[in-house]
């Protein structure tokens, strides 16, 4: 396969003369451009849909979720990461994301390890077979993505690569990919911008919607939320409300016997069934929807 120049690097005919624009001109060029991204993210929903689906496989048999990426695209990842346990209400494990350099290259970008191919094989060491490295890249080309794809190949493990860039270097190095074919930046080069966008915007869903199919949501509500402080406990009351139909002051108590997690709360005032067979019932299935239903058959 011959590989062409990153498409991300080139440079964008409609934005030659923005540094003569006026700033309103400007920043409506930049949303416009960002619009854009959003439709090429959408473009690609049926790889996200494949690789949400491989994933969900793969994490029924015990296995996790690591995101890999440098620079603006690692960044991203570990946003998306870190979200998913207070969102979700999941192990802090089940999504790690890898970013070259650790805490201090996170927060320094002067500290740039994105050519350091044998510190992605290093971190990929961990993984097993049944594990999810994703790969996030917008050129598709960086090295450190590199070498955490070969050592995750490796072990077994799926490797998913999100890029911008439709002749990827990595893709032939890749199990599944998800491309959303962004195009040039408006400023050439800077992939914070669309290609950033982007990949934000399929980092969402893929890991909204393989906790969904994992079953950590009933209808559009966050269940398996975290309620580490007065705002998020008085959000679990509400979504219990809102879930149940019950009056609040029911919902706050099936919530304290609950002891605050609010999956058995709800399958408890949605079956009408104690806390304790609520409780049991809900661990046995994994998810409120499939509690409740399991409940009315008996």
């Amino acid at each position: 396969m011959r590989h062409e120049p990153p498409t991300t690097e080139a440079r964008n005919p409609r934005t030659v003369d923005i540094d003569t624009w006026d700033t309103q001109e400007a920043i409506a060029l930049l949303q416009d451009e960002d619009a854009r991204a959003v439709r090429a993210a959408a473009d690609a929903s049926g790889q996200v849909t494949e690789a949400v689906e491989a994933a969900h496989a793969r994490l029924g048999r015990g296995g996790r979720v690591h995101y890999f990426g440098a620079g603006a695209s690692g960044r991203l990842a570990v946003l998306d990461a870190t979200e998913i346990t207070p969102t979700f209400g999941t192990d802090p494990d089940l999504f790690t994301a890898h970013f070259p350099g650790g805490a201090p290259a996170l927060a320094d970008s002067s500290l740039d390890f994105e050519d350091a191919d044998a510190l992605g094989e290093k971190d990929a060491r961990l993984l097993g077979e049944n594990d999810v490295a994703v790969g996030i890249t917008a050129s598709g080309s960086t090295a450190y993505v590199a070498g955490a794809l070969r050592g995750a190949r490796r072990v077994g493990a799926l490797r998913v690569l999100v890029t911008c860039n439709p002749t990827a270097f990595l893709l032939d190095r890749c199990d599944l990919p998800v491309v959303a074919d962004t195009g040039p930046e408006a400023l050439t080069g800077s992939t914070r911008l669309k290609a950033g966008t982007a990949t934000k915007v399929v980092l969402n869903s893929f890991s909204t919607a393989l906790m969904i199919r994992a079953g950590r949501t009933y209808s559009n509500l966050m269940v398996g939320l975290v309620a580490t402080n007065t705002k998020l406990r008085e959000r679990s009351v509400e979504l219990l409300v809102q879930a149940s139909g019950q009056p609040r002051e029911r919902c706050k108590v099936a919530l304290d016997q609950a002891k605050g997690r609010v999956e058995p709360a709800l399958v408890s005032l949605l079956s009408e069934v104690p806390i304790e067979r609520a409780s049991a019932v809900w661990n046995e299935h994994g998810s409120v929807r499939a509690a409740v239903t399991a409940l009315e058959s008996r």
